[in-house]
């Protein structure tokens, strides 16, 4: 009763520093098997989200067309474009951090928040594909067309109309898969990494390891 008035200030940072340490946040030491190769495939789907975040700004800036009249805007568009095959490593992620079990050890947000990650990044590579104002999106647009009213969401969501697709690419779905990754990564920095499973060896397989690792 006598004690200092609850601050919701004050609430907030005790949580964050003892959910979210600083060295944990951003770790200057990492556990040994991080260094498999498998570890990176979430680094590379990163990075290349980065590289298909500022290079879209760039393309929305030029406008509609600059993409195809603009020789910058050709670079630009194929930065973006390979940019987004590259982030679709992350299905290598997923598919890694599925046989590693990834959920273990109370990670399962992690791995629920990446599989959310993966679902909103199929409409958003397809609304993209949609507004490149060429033939490859009208093939698409009109091939796509049919299958959204055969299902009846062809009111909702009309994939002939230029502005609906791009208002959908350029913030709706980025806006969802930046919070679904930054949860991700915040994720990871709270819990960790998964480690490996434990290795199933026999008495004389273990043995004989020791005596191949003198």
């Amino acid at each position: 009763a006598g004690g200092a008035p609850v601050n919701w200030t004050r609430r907030t940072r005790q949580v964050l520093g003892e959910r979210l340490p600083a060295e944990e946040l951003l770790p200057d030491r990492l556990p040994a098997y991080v260094r498999s190769a498998v570890y990176l495939l979430g680094v590379l789907t990163l990075s290349s989200l980065v590289v298909i975040f500022f290079s879209g700004i760039v393309l929305v800036i030029g406008g509609v067309q600059w993409w195809h009249t603009s020789p910058l805007g050709h670079f630009f568009n194929s930065l973006h474009f390979w940019g987004v095959q590259l982030f679709f490593c992350m299905v290598l992620h997923l598919w890694a951090q599925y046989f590693m079990g990834a959920w273990r050890d109370g990670r399962a947000w992690t791995w629920v928040s990446g599989v959310l990650a993966f679902l909103v990044s199929v409409p958003a590579a397809f609304t993209g594909y949609l507004s490149q104002t060429n033939f490859d999106a009208q093939w698409i647009g009109l091939s796509a067309k049919d299958a959204f009213n055969a299902v009846g969401l062809g009111g909702l969501f009309n994939v002939l109309d230029l502005g609906q697709m791009l208002g959908l690419h350029i913030l709706f779905f980025p806006l969802i898969i930046v919070l679904l990754v930054a949860g991700h990564v915040l994720q990871v920095r709270m819990r960790g990494v998964v480690h490996p499973y434990p290795p199933n060896f026999s008495e004389s397989q273990r043995a004989e390891r020791k005596e191949d690792e003198r």
